[in-house]
């Protein structure tokens, strides 16, 4: 079935170069250039090793985009960003349409997983932290956790054909389908390795020339002049080692309220990854039968967006995560790990385009740190910036 799929994106990619080569040329080229920056400080006074598990201080988010429209079809665009990780290339990618309903996407890009990538970066969402089950690098005990579900961008290689079509003059329907090289993890790792995933230091290519494959699809329904509901569903299924002996399957749901100013936001996400058994002292736990070679991880939110004035939103989310399944010997974590996150935040609009971030968040973790404590408390302060 997956070879099916790849083959498919394969000649639909030869059709889409075809076209584009007796394409009509535009009447001119068009070229956009946009850009964010956020500078934040997180405060951990809670939680005394804060920074050996988590990132606190100052960090800065840079992220600078250019896209060039060719033609009425054939479009390109290139991203670079810089934060914790240094400077990086998420997004150099070509587009072309079908018409008006189908589009394919070629290069590199983050492949249509879940609702809040659309607005992972710092200036399209209201608070300076991710949601735990995408987090980057700003939850506590980070390390011990190995971040999030699926941290937040994840641009890889490949090609994507999505779609756009109408069922009525209320219902809109979109989806999307992708082969991508997918995440990587060496033979004897309990978990995928975020490093090996992103980092040209073991190169920008698939480390088991098996591509991962997903799908997206998203149905949106019009319930006023100033209001819609959306509900989405997604996954992707790909094998993370060299010798493709493992599995991870991520799968998700998300619904979005928008009644004029107001947002309501609830997203599910999990993912599900076998592991090697073959050496018992790598593994805190007895592996117990045929079925013991594998985890669960998995987790939500849930948001709401409230306007206050033309310059003030209140922001209010309750984070989930949990982990159960087998652990690395000497991980902190049993097989049955949650942490539980409540954040209350404000915005306030300076300017155009400038907004000031503050929040508050309370943490639960299920498990004791070093010191036998499982409560915690954050602050952020931050300033972003859009041009």
């Amino acid at each position: 079935m997956r070879a099916l799929v790849v083959l498919a994106i394969v000649l639909a990619m030869a059709f889409a170069t075809v076209l584009a080569l007796i394409a009509r040329p535009a009447a001119a080229v068009e070229r956009n250039f946009a850009g964010s920056a956020m500078a934040d400080y997180h405060l951990a006074p809670a939680n005394h090793s804060s920074r050996s598990t988590a990132f606190d201080g100052f960090t800065t988010e840079l992220a600078l985009k250019a896209a060039i429209d060719v033609s009425d079809r054939f479009s390109a665009s290139v991203k670079v960003c810089y934060g914790c990780h240094g400077f990086e290339l998420p997004m150099a990618h070509l587009d072309y349409r079908f018409g008006t309903a189908v589009s394919l996407r070629v290069g590199r890009f983050s492949p249509s997983l879940g609702a809040f990538n659309l607005r992972h970066d710092p200036a399209n969402h209201r608070l300076s932290s991710k949601p735990l089950i995408y987090d980057m690098g700003r939850m506590l005990r980070m390390r011990e956790w190995n971040l999030g579900v699926l941290p937040s961008p994840f641009p890889d290689n490949g090609a994507e054909l999505s779609g756009t079509h109408w069922i009525g003059e209320t219902v809109q329907v979109d989806w999307a389908a992708y082969a991508v090289s997918g995440f990587k993890s060496d033979a004897q790792g309990i978990d995928l390795d975020w490093q090996r995933s992103r980092t040209p230091d073991a190169y920008y290519v698939d480390n088991n020339h098996r591509p991962a494959v997903g799908a997206r699809v998203v149905v949106t329904t019009k319930l006023g002049e100033t209001s819609d509901l959306t509900f989405g569903v997604s996954a992707q299924h790909g094998s993370p080692d060299a010798a493709s002996k493992l599995r991870y399957t991520f799968f998700g749901g998300d619904l979005t309220l928008r009644i004029r100013r107001t947002n309501v936001r609830v997203e599910y996400l999990g993912r599900r990854q076998t592991f090697e058994t073959s050496d018992p002292t790598q593994l805190a736990y007895r592996v117990a039968g045929a079925r013991g070679d594998f985890f669960v991880k998995q987790g939500l939110y849930a948001e709401i967006e409230q306007p206050l004035s033309g310059a003030v939103d209140l922001v209010l989310r309750y984070d989930f995560l949990s982990r159960n399944g087998n652990v690395q010997a000497g991980s902190p974590l049993s097989h049955r790990s949650a942490i539980h996150r409540g954040t209350v935040g404000f915005t306030y609009a300076i300017e155009r385009g400038l907004r000031l971030k503050a929040s508050t968040e309370t943490w639960h973790f299920t498990d004791e740190d070093h010191r036998g404590r499982q409560q915690a408390v954050g602050f952020h302060l931050g300033l972003v910036g859009t041009f």
